[in-house]
């Protein structure tokens, strides 16, 4: 009987950068993981890639613009070589991408490497002259506005001690004064904490003030770091959207997988170590992921070894089986998406 192998992906070398993968807001978006595994401002009850483990506010240089930028040169050129195409190379981790302190250096280098530059932050240090200043340089930035509702923030984003809800909100209206880009907005919506009329009236009036070029109205589509959490009824997620279009916003509702619906993500390069980039920060249904591999010539018993090994988790939701990263088994990225 023959024996199936570990692959050799260093758990101090995943990915910095992966994809490309089939965004919802940016098409084909190479994605980049600027910082240290789960490393957050805030602890949302409804993340994707599990519980905050890092929580902190203060910025720090931790990977460096060096290997960042060199991680999205050598996935850049990965992709070319397999007429791949990249709409957007976006900082979009496993965290919050403004605690990384290089990252306007980041993108500022990455622009010069002729590529359009996405952040999606939570927006909680915007309030910060530096983290305005240096996210202002992106082509397009999306900024996180759940509820305007401090006890709801509270309960739904759950900050750490050190933020303030007032200087928050203060630092994203700033932002959308200065902010000469492409500005979107996301809010997430959370049956039973921000779906009443009140908190969606509240939240659309003040959405409209920052005069986005879209606003998205989401859903929980993937496992929620706490097993409470429940995506809104079809029809109150319209009606969400209706309440925002009263407010003349031009709204876009987040309600589906595009991995599901456009098949998988094709990603050039190591199959498994590519496997292991995307999930450390969208978790895929088993289907999704077995389209992945077979159509990047991997070999689904090799990722069969790393989910005994503990490096990939089997997670259950809305009826479906994900696979996530494992968190105990995350660790630092490395430059190269093979692990080299």
């Amino acid at each position: 009987m023959s024996q199936v192998l570990i692959p050799e992906v260093e758990e101090e070398r995943l990915p910095i950068a992966f994809g490309p993968v089939r965004s919802r807001r940016l098409g084909w978006s190479l994605g980049v993981n600027n910082v240290p595994p789960k490393t957050c401002t805030y602890a949302c009850v409804y993340c994707q890639v599990g519980a905050t483990t890092g929580a902190r506010r203060d910025r720090d240089a931790f990977f460096g613009s060096d290997a960042v930028v060199a991680a999205v040169a050598e996935r850049l050129a990965t992709c070319r070589r397999a007429a791949q195409p990249v709409d957007a190379v976006t900082f979009v981790p496993d965290g919050e991408p403004t605690l990384d302190r290089d990252l306007g250096d980041s993108i500022r280098r990455i622009a010069e490497l002729g590529a359009r530059v996405a952040v999606l932050t939570n927006a909680s240090l915007m309030w910060r002259d530096d983290v305005r200043d240096e996210v202002a340089a992106a082509d397009q930035v999306s900024l996180k506005v759940d509820t305007v509702d401090e006890t709801t923030w509270e309960r739904m984003n759950r900050p750490i001690g050190e933020l303030r809800f007032d200087t928050v909100l203060e630092g994203v209206r700033r932002f959308a004064r200065e902010y000469r880009g492409d500005l979107t907005t996301e809010t997430m919506l959370v049956a039973g904490l921000n779906d009443g009329e009140t908190s969606l009236r509240a939240t659309a009036a003040f959405v409209s003030a920052l005069d986005p070029l879209r606003a998205y109205v989401a859903v929980p589509t993937r496992p929620p770091a706490e097993p409470w959490v429940r995506s809104p009824t079809i029809e109150t997620t319209r009606h969400a959207a209706e309440v925002f279009r009263a407010f003349d916003l031009p709204v876009s509702c987040l309600v589906e997988e595009v991995a599901e619906r456009d098949g998988p993500f094709p990603t050039p390069g190591d199959p498994t170590a590519g496997l292991l980039g995307i999930v450390a920060v969208h978790p895929m249904t088993v289907s999704g992921a077995r389209d992945l591999v077979a159509r990047a010539g991997g070999d689904w018993p090799a990722v069969r070894a790393l989910i005994r090994s503990g490096r990939i988790a089997h997670v259950r939701h809305a009826g479906r089986t994900y696979l996530r990263a494992s968190s105990e088994h995350r660790r630092r990225p490395g430059r190269s998406a093979t692990g080299r």
